[in-house]
């Protein structure tokens, strides 16, 4: 149908206002699983020390009567430590977009600030599952839960890191194999030997999936919902708890591991007692930056480290396909 001569189309006009949405979406993920389930604590510096001991093994204990006392070595306890990370994240606008009508809070610095902030959690995530040994070399480095674990292990032509002098070593890679029932059976069963009580484990999302699978397992009992008359029925594809010999584990996807194949490759399995978050500058905004240019800056700053009570608490499955069932 033709268009009427002279009619004023939206097209050409120079007047009409843009719809923008006032609500701007973000889709990126924020959780920290592991970093919310270490306990949080206070640094008190940069280098935070911290012992742990271990009973005398059980063994026959039968005294003669009225026989002399022979005093026993007295094991001293074994002294461990940490180093603080530094975090930042930062901004800057331009003071004429700090006064701008523009849709949303997105492009002002308040809103960046609460976002850097989520953003930094994420970073302490990253460094809690990473193979990075601590150092006090600048910039000063975390040791990730990679680097301390060593009693309770399943790896695969891989060699332990662990806490030596003053820092902890990375763990070596070996070579990747699937996740299975049997090795996570394994680690909890040495977990359980030492002491530990494990209540969680975090895994790749990848891996979640595989967990899943272990209902599959001849020795696990199916999973069966009655349903009544009526009733729509679901296909459950899916576990979220694992009812183990040594206790019910919680199995828990990482999505900060989704990204990373040297990190999907690890399954952890923690005692909640044993593993703590210190914090020595909690999450902040810096104060008191100085004003340069015609411009709103801002930083955001966190430093903490990882501190692992008792490594003999956790176990970890490594050396398995952690983002395809070969990668």
């Amino acid at each position: 149908m033709a268009v009427v001569a002279n009619t004023v189309l939206t097209t050409a006009a120079v007047g009409n206002r843009e719809e923008l949405d006032n609500f701007v979406a973000m889709i990126t993920p924020t959780d920290t699983p592991i970093y919310s389930f270490a306990k949080k604590g206070k640094a008190a510096s940069k280098h935070p020390e911290w012992e742990f001991e271990v009973l005398d093994a059980p063994g026959a204990n039968a005294q003669p009567e009225g026989a002399e006392f022979n005093f026993d070595a007295v094991a001293a306890p074994t002294r461990v430590g940490a180093r603080t990370q530094i975090f930042t994240k930062t901004f800057t606008f331009s003071g004429t977009q700090q006064v701008v009508d523009n849709a949303g809070p997105a492009e002002k610095r308040d809103h960046e600030a609460v976002k850097k902030g989520k953003a930094i959690r994420k970073d302490m995530e990253y460094a809690i599952l990473s193979n990075v040994a601590s150092s006090n070399s600048d910039p000063r480095t975390l040791g990730g839960l990679p680097t301390w674990l060593t009693t309770n292990v399943s790896r695969n032509s891989g060699t332990n890191g662990g806490f030596s002098g003053s820092d902890t070593t990375a763990e070596s890679a070996g070579t990747l194999r699937a996740w299975t029932k049997s090795l996570t059976d394994s680690v909890l069963q040495l977990v359980y030997n030492s002491g530990g009580n494990v209540t969680t484990g975090f895994v790749s999302p990848y891996n979640k999936g595989v967990f899943a699978t272990f209902m599959s397992d001849t020795n696990v009992a199916s999973q069966r919902h009655p349903v009544a008359a009526g009733e729509k029925i679901s296909i459950i594809g899916t576990a979220d708890i694992y009812e183990s010999p040594w206790g019910a584990v919680n199995i828990m996807p990482n999505r900060v591991a989704a990204g990373s194949a040297s990190i999907a490759r690890r399954n952890f399995f923690l005692d909640p007692d044993y593993i703590e978050w210190l914090n020595l500058r909690p999450i902040q905004e810096v104060e008191g930056l100085a004003k340069t240019g015609d411009r709103e800056s801002g930083v955001v700053l966190g430093e903490g480290t990882l501190k692992i009570v008792n490594e003999a608490a956790h176990g970890v499955v490594a050396d398995v396909f952690g983002l395809t069932a070969s990668t």
